[in-house]
């Protein structure tokens, strides 16, 4: 112990520093706080080329709002990337942000088997967009697009408004709609609106224009529950009689919605859990 002691007065007394064996740095993991979870943005796909444009003017602008969460695209169908492409090619933890607008199939089979074929992800599954007070937003903003001033059942209790829906065989998007629906009219000051479905159960655009116009409704119009152009879009807007909105495309509401989606499967979904799918 003395002759220890001595060693230490003598490196002290030349003013040589003790040296300490440092930890090795740790790579920091996809987890840590510098590095949030991947966004994984769901498309649909479609054979329409303005669909990808679409969805990648959307998630510009979600990467502007956020620049440090890092932001993917994968499609069910149709276009390149595949979800299952994207998803192999990341590691860690990802939030996939489905940009569909209701439950149904592809909610509940085809993005949860997609995820279950990524092992190596610890991956949450948010909500799909609709129903939501933005989508709302998003729908009053491109119907005064398309008519050049706002509909309002004060201004014109003649107005009415047809909220063409995908549709789907899946009763839950039946229920996902009727809430979009009311959150519409709510919006447009009481102006009446019906669902009118592309396909699926339900009433056709068509039917939802004749039921408006039996009610007494002259001025009609279309709005489009799509997230992009597609087929679906084209044949709902080419039913219409008057004004036929644009897809919900790349607003700043639906860009803040996907963003809402991401944080709300982070707080509801605990990092153990795999392919958590965080509900409406």
């Amino acid at each position: 112990m003395n002759r220890i002691t001595a060693q230490l007065h003598t490196q002290l007394s030349r003013g040589k520093p003790l040296t300490r064996r440092r930890p090795a740095p740790s790579r920091s993991s996809p987890s840590s706080p510098s590095s949030p979870p991947t966004l994984v943005a769901v498309a649909h796909g479609s054979r329409d080329p303005g669909a990808l444009r679409t969805v990648t003017a959307l998630l510009d602008r979600v990467r502007a709002l956020r620049p440090e969460v890092p932001v993917r695209l994968g499609h069910i169908e149709l276009n390149q990337p595949l979800l299952t492409d994207t998803l192999a090619a990341l590691r860690g933890d990802v939030v996939v942000v489905p940009l569909l607008l209701g439950r149904g199939h592809h909610i509940k089979r085809d993005i949860p088997a997609a995820v279950a074929a990524a092992p190596h992800l610890a991956a949450r599954i948010a909500a799909p967009l609709g129903p939501h007070p933005l989508l709302a937003e998003a729908l009053h903003t491109r119907l005064a697009e398309a008519g050049r001033r706002p509909l309002s059942a004060a201004v014109s209790p003649a107005t009415g408004v047809v909220l063409a829906a995908a549709g789907s065989n899946d009763p839950d998007a039946a229920i996902d709609t009727a809430r979009t629906v009311a959150l519409l009219s709510t919006r447009l000051g009481g102006v009446p609106v019906l669902p009118g479905h592309a396909s699926g159960a339900g009433p056709g655009v068509p039917d939802a224009l004749r039921a408006l116009a039996a009610l007494g409704h002259e001025r009609v119009a279309v709005a489009s529950y799509f997230t992009a152009p597609g087929r679906f879009a084209r044949q709902c807007a080419e039913a219409a009689p008057g004004a036929a909105a644009a897809p919900l495309g790349a607003h700043p509401a639906v860009a803040r919605l996907v963003l809402h989606r991401y944080e709300q499967a982070l707080t509801n979904a605990p990092l153990s859990h795999r392919a958590v799918t965080v509900g409406v």
